[in-house]
């Protein structure tokens, strides 16, 4: 039986994270989405997204098929739930679709919007992902559940004396070095994933996890619902963000209650805020409306889409949403909704032509020698510089 993610509505609403990658590509605990459902589900998956990201996550449909919504985290009461589906049988929660059976003549011709007639409402409070802010806010929630699905019936790897460990929940895989560094699971667990750093002076407070092939710099503070994915390079204070993997933000200064992309860099000395001065709601810019949305929230920092960077000492304000591919930089605090492919900063932008973006992107993957930047790869980009041409043009 094959399992399907699919997008739904989400995909719109989570722009511009969701640009370059399906809904359930997102990274929130230790895994993304897709791969806690590959956990539970214990097998593999594809994905259902927009024409333009099916080269890359193409989906695989067979004879018996489970659409699952990709918004969706899984737990052992949804696991059930969808367990228990018959062929054209629809799981829905508040009205939305969550999962679906199908034949393998149906699964072709899916639609997220098609009213099934056979349908259950699901009863349970399943973690829905809609916002970007929802990320760094269920992270701590899906981090502690990825650490006991990641850690059951395992024991840790064994790091160095000079090292302290506050409190039990504290995993290290095999390959993970850390070295006179601290770290307190008293509130939330700690994981280190295979061939992790943890350079000295460094304190962490849990719940944290550094997964595979990256690092923590020297004298770093991190703060509880972070996550740092594969290949990244840490330093200075962190506090509850999400960073996807192969980004750098390895320098002095401040992020917080924030999500960053993948092929990230943060220059030296950069800061968020994440609170304004009057304590009031934060503003996010939305795509879907082309307006700025409540998010209800006092404590908001940066949302930072793949392929974006600043220069150093760069200033955000509370709420700053930055999209895919901008380059920032310059005095003062750049506006609060940073275009895709803008180049510039508080002074005025210009358009980062393709080429220029295309040029700067193969000198970054060639950094990595199992990560290409392939047509695949150029062929995204074009067609999220023609999507997100209207926003560059917007006077705000």
């Amino acid at each position: 039986m094959a399992i399907i993610l699919f997008d739904g509505n989400a995909h719109q609403t989570l722009l511009p994270l969701t640009y370059t990658r399906p809904v359930a590509d997102l990274r929130l605990g230790i895994l993304t989405i897709a791969q806690k459902w590959a956990k539970y589900l214990k097998q593999g998956y594809s994905f259902h997204t927009r024409a333009y990201l099916s080269v890359k996550f193409p989906v695989k449909i067979k004879a018996e098929n489970i659409f699952i919504n990709g918004a969706v985290c899984p737990d052992e009461l949804l696991l059930e739930a969808i367990y228990k589906l018959s062929i054209g049988e629809a799981l829905k929660y508040n009205g939305e679709l969550i999962a679906v059976k199908l034949s393998e003549a149906d699964a072709k011709v899916f639609d997220s919007e098609t009213q099934f007639d056979r349908s259950i409402d699901y009863t349970g409070t399943p973690v829905v992902i809609k916002c970007p802010e929802n990320i760094f806010q269920n992270n701590d929630t899906e981090l502690k559940k990825d650490f006991q699905l990641l850690t059951k019936g395992r024991n840790s790897a064994a790091i160095s004396a000079t090292n302290t460990i506050i409190g039990n929940d504290f995993f290290a895989e095999e390959g993970a070095v850390a070295e006179c560094s601290s770290f307190n699971t008293t509130n939330g667990p700690i994981y280190l994933a295979n061939t992790t750093e943890v350079w000295e002076g460094t304190h962490i407070r849990g719940s944290f996890a550094l997964c595979n092939n990256s690092q923590v710099k020297m004298g770093a503070k991190i703060y509880g619902g972070t996550t740092v994915g594969p290949y990244c390079r840490v330093g200075g204070e962190i506090n509850n963000s999400v960073i996807w993997g192969y980004s750098s933000k390895g320098h002095e200064g401040y992020l917080g209650n924030s999500v960053m992309g993948e092929w990230c860099n943060i220059g030296a000395d950069s800061n968020n805020s994440n609170l304004k001065n009057n304590y009031a709601d934060v503003k996010l810019w939305d795509y879907a409306s082309q307006r700025f949305r409540d998010t209800g929230l006092q404590f908001c920092g940066l949302i930072m889409a793949d392929h974006s960077k600043c220069a150093i000492n760069t200033m955000f304000n509370t709420g700053t949403v930055v999209g895919v591919s901008a380059n920032i930089f310059g005095a003062g605090f750049p506006r609060n909704f940073i275009p895709d492919f803008s180049w510039g900063g508080a002074q005025g932008y210009e358009t980062y032509s393709l080429k220029k973006a295309f040029e700067t992107m193969e000198k970054v993957f060639a950094r990595r020698d199992h990560r290409k930047f392939d047509e695949v790869e150029q062929d995204i980009l074009k067609t999220v510089f023609e999507l997100t041409n209207e926003y560059r043009h917007i006077g705000l």
